[in-house]
């Protein structure tokens, strides 16, 4: 695998088989494995619907939705350095997948003028992998770190070197005979994102000068949003349905964007009349029943999860393994996949004694709830326990 890569129309430029990508590509996807899998409400997403969601993305700032205190730290940050004439502070990304960070790094590009460079942290394996990476930077250009949480450690710590002496030292020979020769790097600007900033080693993280953390986003911010996909689609699209659209996307650019070409292709196959292909409310609440998602964003395995809570465990609680059971799936499936949305919507509570429904569940479901559950499982409860344990 190439540590390096770029836009696919300039695959095969440049060192190690990459090269810069031109400003603004519309085609730049980062390097590295993502799981595809059949949710079509999973905030991660593979290489093709990258690709797709590469012509969604806006090229500057102030195209960008949402997000608006760190939309407006970046701001000042790059408008300060260009004044200056000089690269901005490095910049670390971090919040959970489909918030937009890669559209924030090839913003960063876009705003400064120069090209950028993505590779990822599962790229790169090795400290001569990142060698290669930052000794063909030239001065100015961007270098896009995702997943920089799964970085090898012997790459992370050249890279301390590389972003605060702008030099590497690169290794000759082996054993006590072993030299080391400093290599100077031009300016440049890590650009790093990641999922899971608590990984990130305190020295590597210390080493950036702005971070922004990205929340997920609120309907009115998603309609904008959709509104924009849908006419950079070509699509007809009225008010209510781009509002259905957008509760059901759970705060998320990526799956909204995923949700609304669903609803077109319901629509195209099967609209009627003069506007058969237009996106509406009626055909939106259609689509997306057929998709397994409901009015507030549930799929199969929320609802799955939900319903066994209720119905065979009285609500709980219940260890995970056993309810990962109850669901037929896998204890790491439904921790990693389905909970964290119950939780933050406080379907779930964790508790000391296991995982437990709330009273929203239960209502949710169209269940009436035990007489003990509002004292006992209140989606205002912890929702988890001090030490963070797996139960």
């Amino acid at each position: 695998m190439s540590p390096s890569t770029p836009a696919r129309g300039d695959r095969g430029k440049g060192a190690e088989g990459g090269g810069p990508v031109a400003e603004g590509s519309d085609e730049c996807v980062p390097d590295g494995s993502f799981d595809a899998t059949a949710r079509v409400v999973d905030a991660d997403g593979d290489g093709d619907e990258r690709q797709v969601e590469a012509a969604l993305r806006p090229k500057r700032l102030d195209d960008f939705p949402g997000q608006d205190r760190v939309r407006e730290q970046l701001d000042l940050v790059l408008t300060a350095a260009r004044r200056r004439g000089t690269p901005p502070d490095h910049v670390l990304l971090s919040g959970p997948p489909g918030l937009g960070k890669t559209t924030l790094a090839l913003i960063v590009a876009s705003e400064l003028g120069q090209p950028i460079r993505v590779t990822s942290g599962p790229a790169i394996q090795h400290a001569g992998d990142l060698a290669s990476v930052l000794s063909s930077l030239a001065e100015g250009e961007v270098l896009f770190l995702d997943e920089i949480h799964r970085m090898a450690r012997p790459a992370e710590e050249m890279l301390y070197l590389a972003m605060e002496d702008f030099r590497v030292d690169v290794i000759i020979g082996k054993g006590p005979g072993a030299t080391a020769i400093p290599l100077e790097l031009p300016p440049f600007t890590v650009v790093g994102a990641t999922t899971r900033s608590g990984l990130l080693p305190a020295p590597l993280r210390d080493r950036f000068g702005f971070t922004g953390h990205l929340d997920f986003y609120d309907a009115a911010d998603l309609v904008t949003i959709l509104h924009r996909s849908a006419g950079l689609l070509g699509l007809d699209a009225d008010e209510d349905g781009i509002t259905e659209i957008a509760l059901r996307s759970r705060g998320t650019p990526r799956i909204a964007n995923r949700l609304l070409r669903r609803v077109r292709d319901w629509a195209q196959v099967h609209g009627r009349g003069a506007h058969a292909d237009r996106v509406t409310a009626h055909g939106a609440r259609t689509a997306l029943a057929l998709f397994d998602v409901d009015e507030r964003g549930l799929d199969r395995l929320d609802r799955a999860v939900l319903q066994a809570l209720c119905r065979r465990f009285n609500g709980g609680p219940v260890g995970l393994s056993t309810l990962a059971v109850a669901v037929g799936e896998e204890a790491d499936t439904v921790e990693t996949v389905a909970e964290p949305f119950l939780v933050r919507e406080g379907f779930m509570v964790r508790t000391p004694r296991g995982r437990a429904a709330s009273v929203l569940a239960w209502r949710h479901l169209g269940l009436a709830p035990p007489p003990d559950a509002q004292g006992m499982w209140s989606a205002t409860l912890p929702i988890d326990d001090a030490g963070g344990a797996r139960f």
